[in-house]
């Protein structure tokens, strides 16, 4: 677990969307993602990688070749995107994917609140789709910003 989201979490999500916007007429090059994108073609590469293994791009070689969602935007959550190129999301070390791993656990007058925060956080997560960052670039629905 990062103590932050890194590019590579924020490039995936990224591509997803950039696939999903216009990834209509079939395979899109690789190389066109990362002129809009503005990110380098060699690091695309690796991020695309994680994409395939977990089933959520699929690429194809040669002429015409490139990639494409495998699964539609609404059924791909950030979470998911965050856990295959992150690993587990969480606000501690001592939590991962909601396992308590810590031998101060049955004295640890904190861990209730970074377990509730861990369930947050993943819940959110969960629920924002690639398709609901399609719409308005200001922030996804059900998104409740502090005045």
């Amino acid at each position: 677990m990062s103590a932050f989201i890194t590019t590579k979490g924020r490039y995936a999500i990224r591509v997803l969307i950039d696939l999903a916007e216009n990834g209509e007429g079939g395979c899109i090059p690789l190389k066109e993602i990362a002129e809009r994108q503005a990110i380098s073609q060699k690091y695309l590469e690796s991020i695309m990688a994680l994409l395939v293994k977990a089933d959520l791009v699929s690429g194809t070689h040669g002429k015409g070749g490139g990639y494409a969602l495998s699964i539609p935007p609404e059924k791909c959550t950030v979470g998911m995107v965050l856990r295959i190129t992150e690993g587990p999301v969480g606000p501690v070390a001592c939590i991962n994917d909601g396992k308590v791993n810590c031998e101060r656990a049955g004295v640890c007058k904190t861990l209730p609140l970074w377990q509730k925060l861990d369930v947050l956080i993943n819940d959110y997560l969960n629920t924002v789709t690639i398709k609901d960052l399609l719409g308005d670039p200001g922030c996804p629905p059900n998104v409740i910003l502090p005045e």
